[in-house]
């Protein structure tokens, strides 16, 4: 165990317990320095008192020391050495012309803000450093926290208002990071309803480039994850910094190249629109922004957040301390494409039994169950069961889905209401909105404000009272609509905008409490797809849904991205209907499946209707994805031939954590000119290990050996059998080591 120590110690050395990870200070330098995994974080206090960022990067010696830190030079008389100097945590005061971790107004109207450093604390995994501004009572703790295994670190702020009258905070960040200068390129995820997950790649210019949503939530238009790799973009080499910021609100991230070619990523809430007034002895808790390094490339980086995710993240629901590990999803099957509004309780039934013959283990109700809910003009917000669908409640359907070998899981909507509902016409103020102006609709739902204690209290009322009186082993949670006229009229006028903190932190408590309540009910976050994924929500989810698009070729670009930031042991992956809602594509159910079983598989389809070789297709592929699954869900994720950028051809490889199974799917788009499909070399796999290759689907080329040596399947490669051509074809093997 560590203990605190005071900065007129020499040198303090502490290893963390559990993994290679040790955090140090030496009181003579004035220098911190955190290590986990193959990472070095440095940072140290300079001679005007700022903590001044020093290293970030690759694990260096462990006798290597750093002179105390030496404050970057004023650039004529333009560019100040406090704007040039990389620092923690900068607040705006003192000349800063660079993005601010923190933005303040005093009661006096004074807006300087300088922050020096005040005191610290060793902890069990890192520090807390306290700093304060340089007359007035506003403190700021910093806290670090490595992950030994991954390097990966935690970093967030917590400030506090020692004053005698009101701060108003405009500007919060969780934390800055710092680059020295070099050539980067930026790497982010963007998109839109229906078409989430696109990585965005391009060289980081002089500037700033923000990525933010001011939706009140996260957003499908930008996800708060950056990668910014030395070089051109790299999936096998090369330096990647990276990070994700785990708030599930409005946010911002800013990548910033400034004046001396530093890079500098501040990251935290949005604060457009944002005023947060912290009273005399009130404190403020930032979100955690989580940051990592990798010396291999965007694969290398993608693979230590998913570790670290699964490890660390994820709600740990078997298993107990370090040990416990999230297990993998159950196969669902969802009935909102074959019913949409019109559940019945026989009609219900009828597909639980036809799931269930398929290999199904979680039978889940979409929308339409509740209140007057015939379709979406009605019913949000009053979570009683239907009488007409459901005359004996939802007990028969449940112990029938019982009965069948499945679990039952169930579709919500928790945060919003219909105008046309009880809840509604009883409470027209709960919802967002400012008097007297117009109430926008989306889907013909407005938004609860859920910042209100009576709201808050109202929806894990509802929600305890659902899963008391029901065997549910699931939530659905949806969220189908963004904010607007983000009003709480509640609150004194110069309060109201802490809204935004307000709702997503009462989000957080309800979901909290439910898991003290019911530990065993596991949940996902939905809202319209991937409006609502980071690493704040994953706290309690148990996977996402990533997108309403389960078109099988949109969603192998759309997984490629989605995987870049978030574990596919999160990543709910559905078959559905042929041809397709959407781009009324037509493909085989072979290669709906095997696209879907990429991640944590579904069925979404109108399964009444398929024909008995669709039924048997399903179930066979289904039994050989259950003993595959963990593989492939949370093992480490190889890309081999990505489907970006209009390629004929797509293949990743899963290999598990001991190398002794490895998952490998290969696709067509369409063959052009009669061109075979390349040969593809392996990756991940133990070379002296002999593995032997079973299909799943789809043959390899004659005379490739039923099993040879790790270095034969990385160095000579697999080779596919020449009649995998066509359009939108699909292939799976498996690895097992002999």
């Amino acid at each position: 165990m560590m203990k605190a120590f005071t900065l007129g110690a020499l040198l303090v050395a502490c290893t963390l317990a559990g993994g290679q990870a040790a955090a140090t200070y030496d009181g003579a330098a004035k220098v911190f320095r955190i290590d986990g995994g193959n990472v070095s974080y440095v940072f140290g206090v300079n001679p005007r008192g700022e903590l001044q960022q020093l290293y970030w990067g690759g694990r260096l010696g462990a006798k290597d020391q750093f002179s105390q830190a030496v404050p970057m030079p004023e650039w004529a008389s333009f560019d100040s050495s406090y704007t040039n100097t990389p620092q923690e945590y900068a607040g705006w005061g003192a000349g800063l012309f660079v993005e601010p971790a923190l933005k303040v107004t005093f009661a006096d109207g004074n807006r300087d803000l300088v922050l020096h450093y005040e005191a610290e604390t060793a902890t069990a995994n890192g520090f807390e450093v306290v700093l304060k501004d340089i007359q007035r009572a506003v403190y700021v703790t910093l806290h670090y926290s490595i992950d030994p295994a991954t390097g990966i670190l935690a970093r967030s702020a917590t400030i506090e208002n020692r004053e005698s009258q009101p701060v108003t905070i405009e500007q919060a960040a969780a934390a800055a990071w710092a680059l020295p200068p070099a050539h980067y390129s930026l790497n982010y995820l963007t998109g839109r309803w229906a078409g989430e997950w696109t990585l965005t790649q391009e060289t980081l210019n002089p500037g700033a480039r923000v990525i933010e949503s001011r939706r009140g939530t996260t957003g499908h238009q930008a996800n708060p994850w950056f990668a910014i790799q030395a070089g051109a973009p790299s999936e096998d080499a090369g330096e990647v910094w990276f990070g994700a910021l785990a708030w599930s609100g409005s946010w911002r991230i800013t990548v910033e190249q400034d004046q001396l070619d530093e890079v500098r990523v501040t990251g935290g809430f949005n604060p457009f629109d944002f005023g947060y007034v912290l009273h005399p002895g009130e404190k403020l808790e930032t979100p955690v922004f989580y940051g990592g390094y990798s010396a291999h490339g965007l694969g290398g980086a993608s693979r230590l957040l998913h570790h670290f995710e699964i490890a660390h993240i994820l709600p740990h629901r078997i298993g107990t301390g370090e040990d416990a590990a999230p297990k993998p999803r159950p196969v669902i099957y969802n009935s909102w494409e074959a019913t949409e509004f019109n559940v019945t309780e026989a009609g219900q039934m009828a597909l639980a039994e036809k799931a269930a013959a398929l290999g199904v283990d979680r039978f889940v109700m979409d929308d339409g169950w509740f209140g007057q809910r015939k379709d979406d003009h009605a019913g949000l917000g009053d979570w009683y069961v239907n009488a007409e669908k459901f005359p004996h409640g939802l007990k028969p359907l449940i112990d029938k889905v019982h009965a069948l070998g499945m679990d039952f899981g169930l579709w919500v909507e928790p945060e919003m209401v219909n105008p046309n509902s009880d809840l509604y016409r009883r409470h027209p103020d709960w919802v967002l909105n400012f008097p007297g102006r117009p109430r926008s609709e989306l889907r013909n739902q407005l938004v609860l404000n859920l910042a209100r204690p009576d709201v808050r209290d109202y929806v894990l009322d509802f929600l305890d009272k659902l899963l008391t009186e029901n065997d549910i082993a699931f939530l659905k949670w949806d969220y189908n609509r963004n904010w607007s006229e983000p009003g709480w009229d509640q609150l004194p006028a110069a309060e109201q905008k802490k809204v935004y903190v307000a709702f997503t932190q009462n989000l957080y408590g309800i979901l909290e409490e439910l898991h003290k309540r019911h530990p065993k009910v596991e949940l996902e976050s939905c809202s319209g797809g991937g409006g609502r994924v980071d690493l704040g929500i994953l706290k309690y989810a148990d996977e996402v849904w990533p997108s309403d698009n389960t078109d099988p070729f949109d969603r192998l670009t759309q997984q490629d991205g989605f995987t870049y930031a978030y574990t596919p042991q999160v990543m709910m992956a559905w078959v559905t209907d042929s041809p397709h809602w959407l781009n009324l594509r037509a493909t085989s159910l072979t290669y709906r499946m095997l696209s879907s079983m990429e991640g944590s598989l579904g069925i979404g389809a109108d399964i009444g209707k398929w024909n008995d070789e669709e039924t048997a297709t399903a179930k066979r592929l289904i039994a050989a994805y259950h003993p595959v699954q963990a593989t492939i869900v949370q093992g480490d994720l190889y890309r081999l031939i990505s489907p970006l950028n209009g390629s004929e051809f797509s293949a990743t490889q899963t290999v598990n954590h001991d190398k002794s199974q490895s998952v490998v799917f290969l696709y067509i788009h369409s063959t052009q000119e009669g061109r075979l499909f390349p040969r593809l070399k392996l990756k991940g796999l133990d070379p002296a290990a002999e593995y032997a290759l079973t299909s799943i689907e789809g043959k390899a080329r004659a005379g490739t050996p039923a099993a040879a040596s790790g270095a034969w399947w990385m160095n000579h490669g697999l080779d596919m059998d020449p009649g995998f051509r066509g359009d939108f074809k699909a292939a799976a093997f498996r690895l097992d080591r002999k």
